[in-house]
């Protein structure tokens, strides 16, 4: 019952993460003309968040294994709902002049998110093993997809009263999750000392030389599902707004098709696959290529049913690879340097969001075609790298870490 309490707490770090950048899709073209600014400098909105994040996380991974998740864990959800409440400000305080400084409080609101999920999930590793990991992570997974599936809506919704107020409505839903996780979340007692400087390389040389290769191909595989997938939403909150007519609220509703989709894939398949875990790049592949022909259909379908009969399928094959790949990053190691490696996975992650939005966008400015084209083929070599390189028992196979604690 304890770790049930901790998992649906922490379950809420996820959810309220996700909409750093989700909550605020449906207001892009409204702050695009509030500020005057292009279709590049909206995307650097979430790019400015994300790219901080995907540094930063780095030495949040290091000192969640140093110190303590809880304590890693905390003041960064602080930070991330200050860095909201200031880009707020920003807009309501200098108006058109703000821009700049609501991109500064993007990066500080993206620090503070590098210590949130990726901490996550390195104590949900911490606290399950089994297949009771992967069915706790596909919770922390499905979390996230429900943060998206909300968050469009949530955004739509309270930027009817003004674009700028989704920024402040982070802070309102950051404070119930940041007092779960200090009151209801506790961590395992330690089993080991704090990890030196030194025996963390030792330890991720070990890593890297036995399992390089198929931890590469996880990494680059859930960056490119998080890129598609945001580049696909930033595609649609323009293309709903102008090409359908559909504003506000009902918007909202509509960007959330491919997110629920991708949520209930995310539960089922973390249920389903449990801890078989040299079935994962399989099912991983066959998400990918599901993706991939979903995206390719948009180069030849027409018709709004279709269109969103192919966001969801879309959706799905996300949803179905991203549980697998979390599995198999978090059981690649010992709780020693889990931090570190989730960190690194998380940062390429944000990595993926980051690049999404530009990317589609500089795609955008010479075809839709063009556009899911690229975006088809790189789910597909993605899938094609997956199968060759991912292998759910190498990945999981013990790491020797006693000759670095005695050399340490």
């Amino acid at each position: 019952m304890m770790k049930k309490t901790c998992l649906w707490a922490l379950a809420g770090v996820p959810l309220v993460m996700v909409l750093g950048n989700s909550m605020l899709i449906p207001v892009l073209p409204a702050m695009k003309k509030a500020f005057g600014i292009s279709a590049f400098q909206t995307g650097l909105v979430i790019t400015l968040f994300s790219v901080p994040a995907g540094f930063s996380i780095l030495f949040t991974g290091f000192l969640a294994d140093r110190f303590g998740r809880r304590t890693v864990l905390l003041p960064a959800l602080g930070l991330y709902a200050l860095g909201g409440l200031a880009a707020g400000l920003s807009w309501l305080l200098l108006k058109e002049q703000g821009f700049p400084y609501l991109l500064l409080s993007r990066v500080f609101q993206g620090i503070g998110a590098a210590g949130t999920a990726p901490v996550a999930m390195a104590l949900v590793g911490d606290l399950f093993g089994g297949g009771g990991r992967s069915r706790a992570l596909g919770v922390l997974e499905a979390s996230n997809g429900t943060g998206k599936i909300l968050s469009p809506v949530l955004g739509a919704a309270v930027g009817i009263a003004g674009w700028f107020y989704p920024f402040f409505v982070f802070p309102l839903l950051v404070l119930p999750v940041l007092l779960a996780v200090l009151f209801l979340v506790s961590e395992p007692a330690a089993q080991r000392q704090p990890p030196s400087l030194r025996g963390y390389l030792l330890v991720l040389a070990a890593l890297v030389n036995r399992k390089g290769l198929s931890l590469t191909g996880a990494f680059f595989a859930g960056m490119t599902v998080l890129l598609i997938l945001f580049g696909l939403l930033f595609f649609l909150s323009e293309h709903i707004e102008t090409s359908l007519g559909v504003d506000g609220v009902p918007k909202g509703f509509l960007l959330a098709v491919p997110v629920a989709f991708m949520s209930a894939a995310s539960y089922v398949t973390g249920r389903v696959i449990k801890k078989r875990l040299n079935l994962m790049p399989a099912v991983v592949t066959a998400g990918l290529l599901l993706l991939a022909g979903a995206l390719a259909s948009f180069i030849f379908v027409c018709g709004t049913v279709l269109f969103f009969a192919g966001t969801s399928l879309a959706g799905i094959g996300a949803g179905v690879a991203l549980p697998c790949l979390n599995t198999l990053v978090t059981s690649c190691i010992g709780p020693d340097a889990r931090g570190i490696v989730t960190a690194f996975y998380g940062g390429v992650r944000f990595l993926g969001v980051a690049i999404g939005p530009p990317f589609f966008a500089l795609l955008l400015s010479l075809s839709v075609q063009t556009t899911f084209t690229v975006a088809a083929a790189l789910a597909g070599l993605t899938a094609l790298l997956t199968l060759l390189f991912i292998r759910g028992g190498v990945i999981t196979s013990p790491v020797e870490v006693k000759s670095r604690k005695q050399k340490s």
